[in-house]
């Protein structure tokens, strides 16, 4: 098995191994990855000043530098002469697995893109530590990482995802939690389950589930919990049963085929297109006909 480290017969290209470090508690580093960690040329580090003390704690002395969103570019360059010289670099974030909603997209594509071996390392990741505790659907899910900042903007992009039938999964900044939890209620709906995971694997971890209207009056009420790294995992939609089956999709698309032919064809075709309810497109057509 090859050693991680300096290739001291020249001509072969290094790896860049894609290292998980942990999410907070330190016992949960690999072996494997403190082992790369200590035999590459070079470390990668979004904040090397972070990972400086995960290399401290662990004893391990190899050399960093920073890799971050404001210097991936420049600093991919110089990387890969590295390990286009021989030389094997670990790339690490400030916690978790990197490009996760964290640097390293670039350089991984840029090595990839020369020929040089990426392999990764895997270990802790927040998005499958939140959803394997959460006790919502895991069998598919979406992550959708940082919602926007603006309100607008990201009230926009919560009503495009309304509709999604697989578990919902976000990073939130503390400082916005409570305004995403009640754009989420307001556009989701009150009754939507959803879970609360916080600082997870740390000594205050908390997992809340609870109805998003019902999370929202715990998370206000408790300035607690509105401070440290946050996962919030909202459940699939579910159509509703009865005359309220129809998505807003299958509206739409009915609307479309309403302007171009009989009310009948508009709704069988779009009962084609969408899987919706034949009978249910056809009262939609003639009522939103008699609106017009």
């Amino acid at each position: 098995m090859a050693v991680a480290g300096s290739n001291s017969q020249g001509g072969a290209p290094g790896t860049l191994y894609v290292v998980a470090t942990p999410i907070g508690n330190l016992d949960d580093i690999t072996a494997r990855a403190l082992r790369i960690l200590g035999e590459v040329a070079l470390v990668a580090a979004e904040d090397t000043r972070h990972s400086s003390r995960l290399m401290q704690h662990f004893g391990i002395r190899t050399p960093l530098v920073a890799c971050h969103d404001h210097n991936e570019r420049e600093q991919g360059g110089q990387i890969l002469a590295r390990l286009q010289a021989g030389d094997d670099v670990a790339l690490v974030s400030d916690a978790g697995t990197p490009l996760i909603s964290d640097p390293g997209f670039h350089l991984v594509r840029q090595v990839r893109a020369a020929g040089v071996r990426v392999v990764p390392v895997p270990g802790a990741c927040a998005v499958i530590a939140a959803l394997s505790a959460a006790g919502l659907p895991s069998d598919r899910f979406i992550f959708e990482g940082f919602l926007p900042a603006k309100t607008t903007a990201r009230r926009t992009r919560l009503e495009h995802i309304k509709e999604e039938s697989r578990t919902l999964i976000f990073y939130e900044a503390p400082h916005r939690l409570l305004e995403t939890l009640h754009d989420m209620a307001a556009i989701f709906g009150d009754a939507r389950q959803a879970v609360l995971a916080r600082e997870l694997t740390k000594t205050f971890e908390t997992l809340k589930g609870a109805p998003l209207a019902e999370l929202c009056d715990w998370v206000a009420a408790d300035a607690n919990q509105q401070r440290g790294e946050c996962v919030v995992l909202v459940a699939g939609w579910q159509p509703p049963e009865g005359e309220e089956a129809l998505s807003a999709e299958a509206l739409r698309v009915l609307d479309l085929l309403r302007a171009e032919m009989p009310v009948k064809r508009a709704a069988a075709l779009a009962a084609e297109i969408t899987g919706g309810r034949k009978n249910l497109l056809y009262q939609a057509a003639l009522e939103r006909q008699a609106e017009d």
